[in-house]
Parts: C-alpha cells; sequence; structure tokens
C-alpha cells in the first residue's frame, strides 16, 4: 500500500534546497516563476534529471508542504516564503546532509583481516 509522503524529509534533496533558496532571495513568486527559478538552479548544478514536467509536479508537491506547515504562505496565486522558517529549514537541511555524509564515510571504511 502506497502512502503519500505530507512531511518533511531532510537529506539530499536538491529540489527542496533550491526551493528554500529562491524564496530567501526574492520576496514572493507565483508557481511559474519559482519553477522556472528552481529548474535554472538545477540545471547549473546539473541536478535537473527528469523530465520538465515530472520536476513540476516534484516542485509543486514540496511547495503544497511548506504551505501545509506555514513555511510559506499562499495568497491568490502567489507564494511568499516566512523568512525566518525558510533560514530554519535550511540549517535543518544542511544539519541533514552532514549527518547522511558522516554515515556515508563511516561506513566506507572497510574493516581487512
Amino acid at each position: 500500500m502506497n502512502k503519500r509522503k505530507n512531511h518533511f524529509r531532510p537529506g539530499l534533496d536538491f529540489v527542496s534546497e533550491e526551493m528554500v533558496a529562491a524564496l530567501l532571495k526574492k520576496p514572493s513568486y507565483d508557481f511559474n516563476e519559482l519553477f522556472e527559478e528552481v529548474l535554472a538552479r538545477l540545471r547549473e548544478r546539473n541536478a535537473a534529471g527528469s523530465g520538465k514536467e515530472m520536476l513540476r509536479l516534484r516542485v509543486y508537491e514540496k511547495l503544497r508542504i511548506l504551505v501545509a506547515e506555514g513555511i510559506v504562505k499562499k495568497e491568490e496565486k502567489t507564494y511568499s516564503g516566512d523568512r525566518s522558517a525558510l533560514q530554519t529549514r535550511r540549517a535543518e537541511m544542511a544539519e541533514a546532509k552532514a549527518r547522511i555524509q558522516q554515515r556515508r564515510n563511516s561506513s566506507s571504511v572497510l574493516h581487512v583481516e
């Protein structure tokens, strides 16, 4: 049984990282403008692997989660981020990324007897 993910799972999530960075850069976006900004940032990182429409769906889903959590406010068709909440989310993502990297480094050590 598939369960929809309606919560934030920090980790190596380039889409969330770029959405938070874009929302911190500019006070408000309409969805298409935000999507184009995220797409451009992902292409710079060479991380826009999936098709454009699939990426659009991922951005919309993640944006919906941020709205539900109160980190982003939706007014009509305009999305604006709560700056302090976005900075907190950015710190959470950086911390999770560091933990994952630390786990990878510690598990890559081979024990030879």
